[in-house]
């Protein structure tokens, strides 16, 4: 399904607008909660029947017991060594469980649910040929976009970065993503046009907006090997102290005994050069290879940055360099997962809680 804002002069895109030809402009405006994303591409799952949160609860890696009405929470799909297969944001509304999906992966995740289905009374579509999602910034979207916001079944308040009931959080305080506050709600698909809204941001200023907010993704941060401690997702998609779920030995195993392999950083990059490097591209400690791109950016305040997943054991203070189409990027890191995200670093926020 192609975007009719494409037709908009400017636009650039495949099948919604990547941006209208002013990337670093309409990051501000968006940034500012002056304009709208048209996400398109991103997909919309029902779950309805009296058995879908209890069913829910018990596959994935968030608590839906009593989930209220309106409430947005985050949860992952997980393999049963506990790497990420999946992920989405849930709000239910009183009869039914609506999921947001990254672009691409409603299909698997739809399979996967109706395997995982048996005797539940759980019903399952997916309903993206009707909605067409868009976003804002802020706590709420801009004026422009009230009535539209309350006529959409749902809205979803993404709650990265806050720390959630039954989590912790790996990352720093203050959280670099703590100014951003995305909405998503619907609008119908076969009535969106360049008119809808005044103002458009592309996906290109909301992904420069999660970069800097380091707020994993699937298809950014998730490879083969990714455990949720890695990209500090314990902070809001995992319910550490619910019941058993597929992944959740590897998930208990890491936090309370070990440390994850890896770790996520934000690099600022020499902003000297040219190109920004590819997602993939290598990046190295010396003459060593110690992880590599997930995604990068040009930021309108910030510059060019990306994030990366690096070895955990890599010097936090040690200057990066970054494979980059013109040769060697130097890059400096702020950390997000420290070192120590784990069991040692659980024991040290006990100490501290009780005095120690």
């Amino acid at each position: 399904m192609v975007s009719s804002l494409l037709g908009i002069p400017g636009a650039i895109g495949e099948t919604t607008p990547v941006h209208y030809g002013n990337p670093l402009g309409e990051q501000r405006k968006l940034a500012e909660g002056q304009a709208v994303v048209d996400l398109g591409d991103y997909q919309v799952i029902t779950l309805s029947g009296p058995d879908r949160l209890i069913w829910l609860n018990s596959i994935s890696s968030q608590d839906f017991l009593g989930l209220p009405p309106g409430r947005t929470v985050e949860s992952l799909i997980l393999d049963p060594n506990g790497h990420v297969e999946n992920r989405f944001l849930a709000v239910d509304d009183g009869t039914t469980l609506w999921l947001l999906v990254e672009p691409g992966a409603a299909e698997a995740l739809v399979a996967w649910l109706t395997r995982m289905r048996f005797r539940m009374q759980v019903d399952i579509d997916q309903v993206s040929e009707h909605w067409n999602v868009v976003a804002a910034t802020g706590e709420n979207p801009p004026a422009s976009a009230t009535s539209t916001t309350e006529s959409s079944p749902v809205v979803w308040n993404d709650p990265w970065p806050n720390i959630q009931p039954g989590a912790v959080g790996y990352g720093p305080e203050p959280h670099p993503g703590a100014h951003l506050r995305l909405t998503y709600w619907l609008h119908p698909r076969q009535e969106l046009t360049p008119e809808s809204y005044p103002e458009w941001a592309g996906s290109a200023a909301l992904d420069a907006l999660l970069v800097r907010a380091a707020r994993p993704t699937l298809h950014g941060e998730v490879d083969e090997k990714l455990l949720p401690h890695e990209v500090d997702w314990i902070r809001t998609a995992i319910h550490l102290d619910k019941g058993c779920y597929r992944g959740q030995e590897t998930v208990a195993k890491v936090h309370n005994l070990g440390h994850p392999p890896r770790r996520v950083v934000l690099l600022h990059l020499d902003g000297s050069g040219g190109e920004l490097p590819a997602a993939g591209s290598d990046v190295s400690l010396g003459e060593k290879t110690v992880g590599h791109i997930t995604r990068a950016v040009r930021h309108f305040e910030w510059g060019p940055i990306a994030l990366a997943l690096v070895k955990r054991p890599t010097d936090t203070e040690a200057e990066l360099h970054v494979a980059g189409p013109d040769g060697p990027i130097v890059a400096t890191q702020e950390v997000l997962v420290p070192q120590d995200a784990g069991a040692t670093r659980r024991e040290a926020i006990r100490q501290i809680r009780s005095g120690g």
